[in-house]
């Protein structure tokens, strides 16, 4: 089976988890025996394609350039069909939401869609991406859904029929710690990513404060997702949380893996998610997990972790005081997760994905 994925995604991410997933998706597609995939990407800037075999990827890498972004996007779509007719695919997996048809006409088409956070938590969002969403689901032959929870938004926003939309899982990669130890006198709580609106950092930070156990014992660590703003400020100083109590960090993988490996305890307080990758890379280097009972999560760490309801504080505050106060729960968790996490990797994603192309054709 000939499979050929478009250039749409990799004119508009450097880095990114949609083209990630992509370029593990083709390469895992294209280790199984009767399968050609193919990355159709004239003109791009993304470093992860930039590091794929050169038999996976048809175009070549070029520079940012400031302003020149959508001219780079419509050059690389122009140039990108004819040579999708030349690989002749049976099946075009389209990497981002176009309103136009990207395949030559008869050739079936799939999309991926990976939540609906943006339909659900934007209020009066006027944006062409929400249109051009809709447009593409609706057009697309099939779609794939990285969750059951995501599925049932799209099918119910989008007034879909239920036996086009079908639920493949993410895989995820490993990460690989470094030698060294986080070198910190307390023990820490570890949160991961973005902090505001659904990712409800406030909610979990209000049950750390309300918690004369929690916020003396232990500090509160954040990767990622930028420094501290000036309305988190105010609010640290509301609830009387000092900046000893709270740090946030950048870094590579390898020390994002040392930060998961060293914690107490993986927070992950979102009101949704359409997956969520944070949670298995903890449980991967043997972090227990605490997290939230809502959206997709319990989809992806099934037993494996201690729920609570994000949008209540004492549950939060209480879920994160049974695990760091049971040595016995906390090992319990470590095992379940070490076993959990091994459900979800690539070659199952590529398999999953290629009975759904099978089906299709």
């Amino acid at each position: 089976m000939k499979v050929t994925f478009d250039s749409q995604i990799f004119t508009l991410q450097e880095y990114g988890g949609i083209s990630r997933y992509i370029c593990s998706l083709a390469c895992h597609l294209d280790e199984i025996e009767g399968v050609d995939a193919n990355i159709v990407a004239p003109l791009y800037i993304n470093a992860y394609l930039n590091k794929l075999s050169k038999k996976l990827v048809t175009g070549i890498k070029i520079s940012r350039v400031a302003k020149t972004g959508m001219i780079v996007h419509l050059c690389s779509l122009f140039l990108a069909r004819n040579l999708i007719a030349r690989h002749a695919p049976q099946i075009i997996h389209e990497t981002y939401f176009s309103p136009k048809l990207m395949a030559p006409k008869g050739i079936p088409t799939i999309l991926t869609v990976y939540d609906m956070i943006d339909e659900l938590f934007a209020s009066k969002i006027v944006n062409k991406y929400l249109d051009w969403k809709r447009i593409a689901s609706q057009r697309a032959d099939h779609v794939i859904c990285i969750s059951e929870c995501t599925r049932r938004d799209l099918i119910k926003l989008y007034d879909l029929p239920e036996d086009k939309v079908s639920v493949v899982y993410l895989g995820f990669d490993a990460l690989i710690p470094s030698v060294a130890k986080i070198e910190k006198t307390k023990p820490y709580l570890f949160y991961v990513g973005h902090r505001g609106g659904y990712k409800n950092f406030e909610g979990f930070l209000r049950a750390y404060a309300h918690s004369s156990w929690l916020s003396t014992q232990f500090d509160v660590l954040c990767f990622g997702g930028g420094a501290f703003s000036n309305v988190e400020k105010a609010l640290f100083k509301e609830l009387n949380v000092s900046d000893e109590q709270l740090h946030q960090m950048t870094g590579n993988d390898e020390q994002l893996a040392c930060y998961y490996r060293d914690a107490a305890l993986f927070i992950y307080p979102s009101l949704y998610e359409g997956f969520g990758i944070p949670p298995l890379e903890a449980m991967s280097l043997g972090c227990p997990v605490a997290c939230s009972n809502t959206s997709s999560i319990p989809e992806v760490v099934g037993d494996a972790a201690e729920y609570f309801d994000p949008n209540d504080s004492q549950s939060i505050r209480a879920a994160i005081e049974l695990v760091l106060t049971s040595t016995e729960r906390q090992t319990d968790l470590i095992n379940k997760g070490y076993e959990r996490c091994t459900q979800f990797t690539w070659e199952r994603c590529a398999q999953e994905t290629l009975a759904v192309y099978k089906a299709l054709l």
